[in-house]
């Protein structure tokens, strides 16, 4: 492929905008001082990261002393979920439950095997073919023990958005906090949590054109939760370290301008995935889109291809100048199936065979035409006579022949 690359990965992380470099890269030179220090330039950080809290918490109508500033959506996610479940088992509630979906992410799904493994019962619930997830089952699964559910508001790997608002009054009714890893949703669904009803949210800086390295979680006031890195009083007692001055200010900054731009953003996103599903469709035979009957996120697109493994399609593109995810990952030279596509319950050409395509602002009209110029005989290379072997085809093309 001639020309710059198309980049289609944007869930899996998004590129910095300028207007959150500019906002950090004052705190990386001559400002960048202790905001724990009680002389100016000390007080000059902790001012700065007093603003950037009221900032973030603004974009999701919440309370400035209800954000708490981590290193990322994972320790956002862990502190949710582990510090929630540690207090309540120190009120004495040792026989503590934990709720959650078989599709969370990793972050949350290994959070709550720590638990497991420390002791705490967990029910991990299941979606149908859509990724979606049945509140009467969710209900069902809720018993005067469970102490936290938590339910991811948008899908990394699918983009199927969970009817949070309705989960969240099921859990409050029963005197149960509710956690949601929002990680995804910033600029491309509204956000807020009082709309949601949750007491615990996940951010990322990342995910909506800001820092690596910075998250941020929500603790609705009251929200009983216990600290897990210890060493100081940073974070309102929830989070020691000395903070991250510069990428709290660009996180802010990012989530600002994200938030102001959803609904021209979201609508442009959700025009492009539309049509690139529809002429892949159109185009290709042996093609599932994976959650198309459910609400989804505008930016993800989410297909898998009858006969083709997705990670020799990954790699195929990646040559072309195409940067896309699989939905299946390599390791010790064995391909396993994502874990969320498993879930969906498709046959086994689904779980091996799908590419997570994610647009974002570096997504154009032309970006998608050269996505589909290049993967229509990309697809059609990989595929070869069909048999009976479980795939629907031969299989897989070998990597030299990729290569070729």
């Amino acid at each position: 492929m001639t020309g710059p690359r198309v980049y289609a990965d944007h869930a899996a992380t998004t590129p910095m905008r300028e207007e959150a470099i500019a906002a950090m890269l004052p705190y990386l030179a001559s400002v960048g001082f202790n905001p724990s220090s009680v002389h100016a330039e000390g007080r000059a950080s902790r001012d700065a990261i007093d603003s950037a809290r009221e900032r973030v918490a603004r974009a999701i109508g919440a309370r400035a002393r209800e954000i708490v500033f981590t290193g990322s959506g994972s320790e956002s996610n862990t502190l949710a979920i582990v510090g929630s479940v540690h207090a309540a088992r120190a009120t004495g509630r040792t026989n503590a439950h934990v709720v959650t979906v078989a599709t969370e992410h990793h972050a949350v799904l290994h959070a709550v095997e720590r638990l497991a493994a420390d002791g705490v019962r967990t029910t991990v619930l299941g979606v149908d073919r859509e990724g979606a997830i049945d509140p009467d089952a969710f209900a069902a699964a809720l018993t005067p023990d469970t102490v936290l559910a938590t339910v991811m508001l948008a899908n990394n790997e699918i983009g199927t958005v969970a009817p949070i608002p309705r989960l969240a009054a099921i859990a409050r009714e029963r005197g149960v906090r509710f956690h949601t890893d929002a990680v995804q949703t910033p600029g491309r669904i509204a956000l807020h949590v009082d709309d949601l009803g949750v007491d615990l949210l996940s951010l990322a800086g990342h995910k909506f054109y800001g820092p690596k390295g910075v998250g941020a979680l929500y603790v609705r006031s009251g929200t009983p939760i216990v600290p897990l890195v210890f060493g100081g009083s940073q974070e309102s007692g929830l989070r020691a370290g000395t903070e991250n001055v510069a990428g709290i200010v660009a996180f802010a900054r990012a989530l600002e301008l994200a938030t102001a731009e959803r609904p021209r953003e979201s609508a442009r996103l959700a025009a492009l995935r539309d049509a690139f599903e529809a002429a892949i469709v159109r185009d290709i035979d042996g093609v599932h889109v994976n959650g198309a009957g459910a609400v989804r996120l505008p930016s993800v697109s989410s297909i898998a291809f009858e006969g083709v493994d997705a990670t020799e399609l990954v790699l195929r593109l990646d040559l072309a100048g195409i940067a896309v995810s699989a939905g299946s990952a390599c390791a010790a030279g064995a391909t396993t199936p994502s874990h969320v596509i498993a879930a969906l319950g498709g046959p086994a050409w689904q779980r091996l065979g799908t590419i997570r395509f994610s647009f974002g602002k570096l997504t154009s009209e032309a970006d998608v035409e050269t996505l589909l110029q290049v993967i229509r005989p990309s697809v059609a290379a990989l595929r070869v006579v069909p048999s009976d072997l479980g795939m629907g085809y031969n299989g897989p093309r070998g990597l030299s022949e990729v290569r070729s």
